[in-house]
C-alpha cells in the first residue's frame, strides 16, 4: 500500500493529523528495523509527556503570559534510561521554584527500566557472566551497562531467593518427590562441582508445589537427613510417600527423618537403569515401553499381573534390573 493510500485512510485511533502522519513515516524509514523505530517513538512520546506535565504544573503554556501562571521552566536535565529496545535520551523539565519529576513515568534513582532489569536477571540465573551480559546488551543498543551495574541489578537475586527457599510450607503433602543433580557453583572465588537436592511436594488438593532445595558437597544421608529435616522444620507434615531414586542415603534419610513414611523408587529413573542394560535401541524402547504400561494401570492388581506378564520379556533381554522391580511390584 503507497503512503498516499495510507494518509488518505481515517483515523483509527491514535488521533494524529496529516503532518504527524508524514514525520512517523519520515521516521520508520530512518531506521533499520522495528526495535530502533519502537525505541525513537517511545522516547519521543516520554518526552512530550514530560513537557506536557511540566506546562500543566506551571499553569500556562511555555512563554506565554497568564494570570494563572504560577511557575515557569528553566531548561532541561539529560536523562539516559536503558530500556530493552535500547538507551532513551530523555530530556526531563526543570522548574524555576520547586522540582518537577515524571512520576509513573519514570522511577526515580533508577537509569534502569524494570523490562531490562528482568532480562539481566534472567541471563544472570542463567550462567551468563556479567561481563557477556554487558556485551549482550550493547546488542541491544544499551551502552551504559557495564559489569559493576549489572551485578548491582542482580545483588538483590540472593536475598528473594533465600526468602522463597525458607517459606513456610503450608498445609499436607501427602506426596514428596525428591532428587539430585551434580552441577558447577562459583564458592570461594573458584569453581567446584556440588549436589543440588530438590523437593517438590503434592499437597492435599491435589497441585504441585516447589517445596525447597540445598547444596552440599556430597549427595550423602547426612545431607539428606539435613534437608528433610530443614522441610520438616518449615511445616512439612502429612507425608506418607516419598518417590526417588535408589540412593540408599536417601532412602535411609526418608526412613529417620519422616517415620511412617513410604519409598517408592521413581520410574523415570527405573526406566533409565533398565535402558543402561539393553543396547539397541529397539531394546531400550521396549524396556521403557513395559515400565511405563506396567506403572500406568489405575487398579493395583491389575498393575501386578502386568508386571508379571512383562517379566519373561525382560528375562529375554536380560533385563535384572527389571525382574527385582517386578518381585517388588509383588
Amino acid at each position: 500500500m503507497a503512503h498516499s493510500d495510507i494518509l488518505s485512510q481515517p483515523d483509527r485511533g491514535l488521533g494524529l493529523d496529516r503532518p504527524q502522519t508524514e514525520a512517523l513515516l519520515a521516521l520508520f524509514s530512518r531506521c533499520d528495523d522495528l526495535r530502533e523505530f519502537g525505541r525513537e517513538v517511545i522516547q519521543s512520546v516520554v518526552n512530550a509527556l514530560m513537557d506536557s506535565q511540566a506546562q500543566e504544573a506551571c499553569g500556562a503554556p511555555r512563554g506565554s503570559r497568564s494570570p494563572e501562571r504560577v511557575n515557569s521552566r528553566n531548561g532541561y536535565r539529560e536523562r539516559s534510561l536503558s530500556t530493552s529496545l535500547g538507551d532513551l535520551e530523555l530530556r526531563v523539565p526543570k522548574l524555576r521554584e520547586g522540582t518537577y519529576f515524571p512520576e509513573g513515568i519514570l522511577e526515580r534513582y533508577t537509569r534502569v527500566e524494570a523490562s531490562m532489569v528482568a532480562l539481566v536477571r534472567e541471563m544472570y540465573v542463567a550462567g551468563v557472566s556479567t561481563r557477556k551480559v554487558g556485551l549482550v546488551a550493547e546488542e541491544l543498543g544499551v551502552s551504559s551497562l557495564s559489569s559493576s551495574e549489572v551485578s548491582a541489578l542482580c545483588a538483590g537475586l540472593d536475598e528473594e531467593a533465600e526468602a522463597f527457599r525458607t517459606r513456610p510450607i503450608e498445609g499436607e503433602h501427602p506426596y514428596v518427590w525428591l532428587d539430585a543433580t551434580y552441577m558447577k557453583c562459583r564458592t570461594g572465588g573458584r569453581y567446584a562441582s556440588v549436589a543440588l537436592v530438590t523437593a517438590i511436594g503434592m499437597s492435599s488438593s491435589g497441585h504441585k508445589e516447589f517445596l525447597g532445595c540445598a547444596c552440599f558437597d556430597s549427595e550423602s544421608e547426612a545431607a539428606w537427613s539435613e534437608f528433610l529435616g530443614s522441610l520438616r522444620d518449615r511445616g512439612l507434615r502429612g507425608v506418607r510417600l516419598a518417590v526417588s531414586d535408589a540412593h540408599a542415603g536417601l532412602v535411609a534419610a526418608v526412613s529417620r527423618v519422616l517415620p511412617g513414611c513410604s519409598w517408592q523408587r521413581c520410574l523415570t529413573h527405573l526406566q533409565r537403569d533398565i535402558r543402561g542394560h539393553v543396547h539397541s535401541l529397539a531394546g531400550q524402547a521396549l524396556a521403557a515401553d513395559l515400565v511405563r504400561a506396567c506403572a500406568g494401570q489405575a487398579d493395583a492388581d491389575v498393575a501386578r499381573a502386568a508386571w508379571d506378564l512383562a517379566a519373561p520379556v525382560s528375562a529375554n533381554l536380560k533385563l535384572t534390573t527389571f525382574a527385582n522391580a517386578s518381585r517388588r511390584m509383588r
